[in-house]
C-alpha cells in the first residue's frame, strides 16, 4: 500500500482515472479501505485530510472515497481543486456515513455543504459490506474512464473539425455544409471572400445573398433534394462582395450513416460567370449556325441515303460470300468423306454378295477412317460454334502438358527441338481435358508445318493477372487470374492481313490438301466456350506465339485423374433401357447391347418409355438420346428419378444446345457420349456405369 508518495513519480508510473484517493481520519479506516481496493485489483493512495485531497485530485484519480468524520475539515482547498477541473472532468465521490449522522444536524449541514461542491457523489451508509463497497467503487471507476473516453473523442473531434477547415480553406471553391433538415452551419473562408460578408454571418441561411429572382426555384429544388435525398445541382446568380451579381453552380451531395439515413450535406458554389457570358455568346450567333447546319444535313442526308444503299448491298455481299466459304468448305470435305465410307460400304458389299471376303477388311477400315474424319470436322465446327458439349472438369495444366510431351515429341521432326517449361504455383482451370489436348496437339502440328528446315518449339504455362487497365485494350477479355499456355515457334511467321483471318473458318496458310482451315477456328471456339481467350502474336521470319487463356479456379474438387485401364467386361443379364427415335442408330445399339449379354427395352421417344419406367420390372440403366421428338431425354430423366431415384442414366448426343456444359446438364448419376462414338467406347461406358449401380435401384417406387 502506497501512503503520500512523491506525486511526479506517482504520475509518471500510474495511468488516467485508476487512483483511488481516501480520505478516513479516524483510527485505521482509512487503511483498512485500502487494502480492501487493493486486494479488488485498485490503486488507492492516502490523504491525511480534505486539504491534501484537494492538491492530489489530478487526471490520475479515478474515484475519491471519504467517510463522514473528513468533512469537518477545511473545504476550500478541494473546492479551488474541483473548480480547477477542465470542463468534460467530474470527479466522482464515495461518502460513508453512519446512520445515527443523519440524526445529527450539524452532520447534515457539512454533508450538505460538501454535496454543494461535486454533482457526482454516491452516499453509502455504515457499516458496509466489503462487496457493496468495492462494487460501488468500481462503478464510479467506470464512470470516469467513460470521463477519459469522452475527453478523448472530443480532442479527436477538433482535431477532425480542424483538418476540415483547413482542408476547405485551401480550395479555390466554396464550400459550405448543412444539417439533415437543410440548416447550413458552415461556410468556408472562399464564402465570405466572395460574398464580402461578415463571418458567421449567414449560418443557418445562406439564401440571402441569392437573386430574388432565383431565390424560389433554388428553394424549390433544395427542398426536392432534403426530401428524397437525391443530389442538388442547379446554376443561380449569388451576390458578390462588389454589389453585382454573378453566375455560380450549386452543387450537394448527401452523406448517410451506416443505418442510411442522411447524417450531413456537404455543398459547393462555383463561379461560372464566365462560362454563363460564353454561353450567351454562341446562343446568338446559333440561330445563324442552325441555318448552315440544316442545309449540310439536308445534303449529307441524300448522300448518306445513297451510301447506305451501297453498304447495304455490300454488306449482304460479304455475308453471302462468308456463308459460301463456310458451306463450300463443308461440302468439299464431307463429300470427300461421304465418298470414302460409301465406296466403302459398296465394294463390301459387293464382296459380300459375290462370296469373296479378301479385302473386305480393308475397305472397313477405311469407311470408318472416312467415318471418323467427318466426326472430327463436325465436332470441330461445333467448337468454333461454341456449341460443342464439354466435359468441364478442374485440370492441373502442367500435368496435363507434361503427359503430352512424349506425343507432342512424335508429332514434331527430327530436326525441332521441344522445350516445356512448367510454371511456378499454377492454379487450377476448368476445362475439357480432352477439347484442351486436341487444341494443344492443333498448334504443334501448326507450329511444326511452320518450320519445314526446323527449329524450336517451346510450350510454356505461367498465371497471368489481367487488371482493367490491360483488358481495355483487349476485345471480349474480362479482368481477372488466368492460367496462360503459351506455343511458341521460331517459323516463318505471319503478316497482319493473315492474322486478321487465322481464326475464320477454312482460313488456311497451308497448301491444297494440306489442312481443313478449322484448327485455329475449333481453338478459338473451345476458349471462348471456356470463359477464356486465346492471342497471337507473330512477325514474318520471327515465328509465331499463340496463348491460350483459361480461368483460375483453385477449388480442386472433382480434379481430373487419368482414366485406369481395364478390359471392358460383357454384361450378365442386367436390363437396359433404351430410347433413341432414329432407327439405325436404336438397332446398332441394340444389337451391341445383345451381344454383350444384357437384356434390351426398346422405346422410339419419351411417351414410349414411361409406361417401362413406371412398370414393376427391373432396370439396371437408362441410355437415351438428349434429342428426342417432344420430351427431351433431359426432361424423361428427371421423371424417371421419381420412379427410380437411384436410377444411371447415360445420354448420347450428336449435338444439343442445352448440353453445351455437362456439369450445368448434368446430374449425379448420369454421364454423356458424344455421337459418333466407337462402339467399344459405349460398351466400356455402360459396363462401368452398372458396375456402380446400388441394388435398390432397378425397382420402381
Amino acid at each position: 500500500m502506497a501512503i503520500a508518495p512523491d506525486l511526479d513519480a506517482a504520475k509518471a508510473q500510474r495511468p488516467e482515472g485508476r487512483c483511488v484517493l481516501i480520505v478516513a481520519p479516524f483510527g485505521r479506516d482509512a487503511q483498512s479501505v485500502a487494502k480492501l481496493l487493493e486486494q479488488a485489483g485498485h490503486e488507492a493512495v492516502i490523504c491525511a485530510d480534505l486539504r491534501e485531497l484537494g492538491a492530489r485530485i489530478d487526471a490520475r484519480t479515478g474515484a475519491v472515497l471519504l467517510t463522514q468524520e473528513a468533512l469537518a475539515g477545511n473545504m476550500a482547498a478541494l473546492n479551488d481543486a474541483l473548480d480547477r477541473q477542465p470542463p468534460w472532468s467530474d470527479v466522482p465521490f464515495v461518502l460513508l456515513i453512519a446512520a445515527s449522522s443523519r440524526r445529527s444536524g450539524r452532520a447534515e449541514a457539512t454533508r450538505l455543504q460538501f454535496l454543494e461542491l461535486t454533482t457526482n457523489c454516491v452516499i453509502l451508509e455504515r457499516p458496509i459490506g466489503k462487496r457493496s463497497l468495492t462494487s460501488a467503487v468500481a462503478s464510479a471507476l467506470r464512470l470516469r474512464r467513460k470521463q477519459f473516453e469522452m475527453r478523448d473523442r472530443l480532442v479527436e473531434l477538433r482535431e477532425s473539425d480542424r483538418r476540415f477547415k483547413a482542408i476547405t480553406n485551401s480550395v479555390d471553391q466554396m464550400i459550405w455544409t448543412t444539417l439533415p433538415d437543410g440548416h447550413n452551419d458552415y461556410y468556408n473562408d472562399r464564402w465570405y471572400e466572395f460574398t464580402g460578408l461578415a463571418p458567421d454571418t449567414t449560418e443557418g441561411n445562406g439564401w440571402n445573398a441569392v437573386h430574388p429572382d432565383d431565390r424560389e426555384p433554388s428553394k424549390k429544388r433544395w427542398q426536392a433534394s432534403l426530401a428524397t435525398g437525391e443530389p442538388y445541382e442547379i446554376e443561380y446568380r449569388l451576390r458578390h462582395h462588389t454589389g453585382s451579381y454573378r453566375w455560380v453552380l450549386g452543387r450537394a451531395q448527401p452523406q448517410r450513416g451506416d443505418d442510411g439515413r442522411i447524417v450531413r450535406w456537404f455543398g459547393t458554389c462555383t463561379e461560372i460567370q464566365d462560362l454563363v457570358e460564353a454561353r450567351e455568346v454562341l446562343a446568338r450567333s446559333r440561330e445563324e449556325l442552325e441555318q448552315l447546319v440544316a442545309a449540310r444535313t439536308a445534303a449529307l442526308e441524300a448522300e448518306m441515303a445513297s451510301r447506305s444503299e451501297v453498304e447495304a448491298a455490300l454488306r449482304q455481299s460479304q455475308k453471302m460470300e462468308a456463308v459460301g466459304q463456310l458451306t463450300g468448305g463443308i461440302a468439299h470435305d464431307f463429300n470427300n468423306m461421304l465418298a470414302g465410307v460409301l465406296a466403302g460400304l459398296d465394294l463390301i458389299k459387293r464382296r459380300i454378295d459375290s462370296g469373296r471376303f479378301d479385302g473386305v477388311e480393308r475397305f472397313m477400315e477405311a469407311s470408318i477412317a472416312s467415318a471418323q474424319r467427318a466426326a472430327s470436322l463436325t465436332a470441330r465446327l461445333l467448337a468454333f460454334s461454341r456449341k460443342q458439349s464439354l466435359d468441364a472438369r478442374p485440370l492441373d495444366i502442367n500435368a496435363l502438358v507434361v503427359s503430352l510431351e512424349d506425343l507432342l515429341h512424335r508429332s514434331l521432326t527430327e530436326s525441332i527441338r521441344l522445350r516445356v517449361v512448367p510454371g511456378q504455383n499454377l492454379s487450377l482451370v476448368v476445362a475439357d481435358s480432352n477439347q484442351l489436348e486436341s487444341a494443344l496437339l492443333n498448334l504443334a502440328i501448326n507450329a511444326r508445318d511452320a518450320m519445314p528446315h526446323g527449329g524450336e518449339l517451346t510450350v510454356e504455362t505461367s498465371m497471368a493477372d489481367l487488371d482493367q487497365a490491360r483488358v481495355a485494350a483487349e476485345p471480349d477479355m474480362q479482368a481477372g487470374r488466368y492460367v496462360a499456355i503459351a506455343v511458341t515457334d521460331t517459323g516463318v511467321g505471319m503478316t497482319r492481313d493473315m492474322l486478321d483471318k487465322v481464326f475464320e473458318p477454312f482460313y488456311t496458310t497451308k497448301p491444297i490438301g494440306q489442312g481443313t482451315g478449322l484448327g485455329l477456328s475449333m481453338i478459338y471456339g473451345f476458349a471462348r466456350q471456356s470463359g477464356g481467350e486465346v492471342r497471337i502474336q507473330s512477325e514474318p521470319g520471327r515465328g509465331t506465339t499463340v496463348t491460350l487463356y483459361l480461368p483460375a479456379n483453385d477449388d480442386a474438387a472433382g480434379l481430373e485423374q487419368p482414366p485406369a485401364a481395364g478390359a471392358v467386361r460383357e454384361g450378365k443379364g442386367q436390363s437396359v433401357l433404351l430410347i433413341e427415335d432414329d432407327p439405325s442408330v436404336r438397332m446398332m445399339v441394340r444389337e451391341l447391347l445383345n451381344e454383350l449379354q444384357y437384356e434390351v427395352h426398346e422405346a422410339a421417344n419419351a411417351d414410349a418409355a414411361l409406361p417401362i419406367l413406371s412398370s414393376p420390372c427391373a432396370i439396371d440403366l437408362m441410355l437415351s438420346d438428349v434429342g428426342l421428338p417432344g420430351m427431351n431425354g433431359r426432361q424423361l430423366a428427371e421423371i424417371a428419378r421419381r420412379h427410380r431415384p437411384a436410377l444411371p442414366i447415360l445420354f448420347l448426343t450428336g449435338y444439343a444446345e442445352s448440353a453445351a456444359h455437362r456439369q450445368d446438364f448434368l446430374g449425379d448419376g448420369m454421364a454423356m457420349m458424344t455421337k459418333p462414338f466407337s462402339l467399344e467406347a459405349l460398351a466400356g461406358k455402360i459396363d462401368e456405369m452398372i458396375a456402380g449401380t446400388p441394388a435398390h435401384a432397378v425397382q420402381a417406387m
